[in-house]
């Protein structure tokens, strides 16, 4: 009976942390929607959203129901099943990277119990992520070739090239962040990073990998389809691209994916190579602050620094040039790759010159 409450308060408990992570990602998806649009206003000299709501804050609300109360238009030439369900697989590829994600460190209850703010710590957790990144492709491509249009196809397959090339040199990138960790586990990970500096050092990864950070940067760029690196959504010269037979909520959870992926991508980010809920003096608060307090300040530190990647992505959307697709091509296999091969081979050399040591 003991254990059978036990089991229980546990699922009861994974389900509250898995509820509240799903629903603040689409309200940070949703309102980084907003947010998009205002720093376009600001970088072009105009006003952005300010109708709906003080500020437009109730603008994304206002487009969530505009998507949901349009009309559902699956073309006729189109293979039914696969239409629906490249938009689905999109959104659930975006929504189950965050299972791996620390949000923030353990909480102990007066009791003794200890809550762990991280759906699953696995101890391939970084290959996870690799994985559920891969699948989200196929929701692009689904969604091309069902719809059975050739500016769609097209699109679609510019995305799975775009992806496959950037994938490798952003997985050589994280191969030596993992020479130097040795764990593929994101807690781990962040645990390493503890405070902000130790023993004469930087204790975050930006410190001893800026390379492999600068790699794994603009390879996002290019799995998020972000400008400048939008080639699959080009509107010059594919329309709409890879999502232009789709309507109402379909084309929502397109859209949506990109922004949860965009929130998901700039958490990992922040994990891996800023410290994750780290920040400097943290052993000093946490006496001051207690364990509860402390928990919500590791919390938000961990999203502030989100919000600061978030808005990076942002900038440089309305800032740089979309590229053409062959130049896409040529950085990635041309310069990513060779030079977080070149990054591999420095750290791999660091390391074993420090063990001799």
């Amino acid at each position: 009976m003991l254990l059978l409450l036990i089991g229980l308060s546990f699922i009861i408990e994974k389900v509250i942390l898995i509820s509240v992570i799903l629903m603040g990602s689409l309200g940070i998806a949703m309102y980084a929607t907003w947010a998009e649009r205002k720093v376009a206003a600001v970088m072009q000299d105009r006003r952005g959203p300010n109708r709906a709501g003080p500020f437009g804050i109730l603008q994304p609300l206002a487009d969530g129901l505009k998507l949901f109360m349009k009309e559902e238009i699956i073309p006729d030439s189109s293979t039914r099943f696969l239409f629906i369900l490249g938009p689905c697989l999109a959104m659930l590829t975006a929504l189950m990277t965050s299972a791996v994600v620390p949000w923030g460190p353990d909480y102990v209850t007066s009791s003794g119990h200890v809550v762990a703010l991280q759906v699953a710590d696995i101890n391939i957790g970084i290959l996870f992520i690799f994985g559920v990144v891969s699948l989200g492709v196929y929701g692009v491509m689904l969604g091309g070739w069902a719809s059975n249009n050739k500016f769609s196809l097209l699109s679609s397959i510019r995305a799975a090239s775009q992806a496959i090339s950037y994938e490798l040199a952003m997985g050589i990138s994280l191969i030596a962040l993992l020479m130097l960790t040795s764990t593929l586990s994101l807690r781990e990970i962040v645990g390493q990073q503890h405070g902000f500096w130790h023993d004469g050092y930087f204790t975050w990864n930006f410190f001893k990998q800026p390379i492999g950070f600068l790699v794994f940067l603009v390879c996002s760029f290019a799995e998020l389809n972000r400008a400048p690196f939008d080639l699959p959504e080009a509107e010059s010269e594919l329309n709409m691209g890879y999502h232009q037979e789709y309507s109402s909520m379909k084309l929502g959870f397109y859209l949506f994916a990109e922004y949860i992926n965009m929130f998901v991508s700039s958490a990992i980010m922040a994990t891996l190579f800023f410290g994750g809920y780290n920040f400097p003096f943290m052993d000093q608060v946490q006496v001051a602050a207690g364990p509860l307090f402390f928990t919500i300040i590791c919390v938000m530190v961990l999203l502030t620094k989100v919000v600061g990647f978030i808005l990076f992505f942002m900038f440089v959307r309305w800032t740089l040039p979309r590229f053409r697709y062959d130049q896409l091509m040529r950085l990635g296999w041309k310069s990513l790759i060779p030079l977080a091969l070149v990054n591999m081979v420095i750290t791999g050399a660091v390391i074993l010159w420090t063990l001799k040591k």
